[in-house]
């Protein structure tokens, strides 16, 4: 309804303008416009509902509104208000959390789209924060394109430039700066480094070797 109300009140527009024009103004037209193009086939509200995966609850989603258009090229559901996705372990703990101020979901490439306050938390208690993410299910891939910054309990970067896997276990951060371990430089753990010796360990220093100078031979006189 609300799509008809706008287009009548262009026509009108167009219409009172007519009256101003010259007339032998061209005509311009334009393809028409469907309303079903726009139109979602699916609207939810006030979203709040746990996923269970072989009778577990797995998952939890909530959003304040959720659109389905699967008529649009390329189909995609739209949360402009916001979402939340929560992972929850066999003991219904919650051990890991997706939220962004709105997302997009590409059915037909796999792609999330995320923007707007970023968060993402895994398992393993690493912490990423950015305002714009990819998640491609495709390549099984996080990547952004825009600042982002990791937040681990050994480490914190940030950078320009992010690519990791799913599970963000192994993850790129380009034109980073940030805190880092030893071992992120060289590779050895604190345990790995190797031994010094001791003072006690230590040869005392030996005094040079000095060669005795040779006697020079006085010549004999006749």
């Amino acid at each position: 309804m609300e799509s008809r109300i706008s287009i009548v009140g262009i026509i009108s527009v167009i219409c009172g303008l007519s009256f101003l024009s010259c007339s032998d103004a061209q005509e311009h037209t334009a393809p028409p416009i469907y309303d079903r193009d726009s139109v979602s086939v699916m609207t939810s509200y006030g979203v709040n509902t746990l996923i269970s995966d072989s009778g577990i609850i797995k998952y939890k989603i909530v959003t304040e509104r959720w659109d389905v258009n699967t008529v649009k090229n390329p189909s995609c559901w739209t949360f402009e208000k916001g979402v939340f996705f929560e992972q929850f372990d066999e003991q219904f703990h919650s051990v890991a959390y997706i939220q962004a101020d709105s997302a997009w979901y590409f059915d037909q490439k796999k792609l999330w789209k995320l923007r707007g306050r970023v968060r993402i938390r895994n398992n393993n208690g690493l912490l990423y924060e950015s305002e714009e993410l990819y998640w491609d299910g495709v390549r099984h891939e996080l990547y952004s394109n825009v600042f982002s910054k990791v937040t681990t309990p050994e480490r914190n970067m940030e950078g320009t430039y992010f690519l990791s896997d799913e599970k963000m276990t192994h993850y790129i951060v380009n034109n980073s700066k940030g805190s880092f371990e030893r071992e992120d430089m060289t590779g050895e753990k604190e345990e790995e480094k190797p031994a010094t010796a001791s003072p006690n360990d230590t040869l005392p220093k030996s005094e040079p070797i000095l060669r005795p100078q040779t006697r020079k031979h006085a010549k004999g006189t006749s």
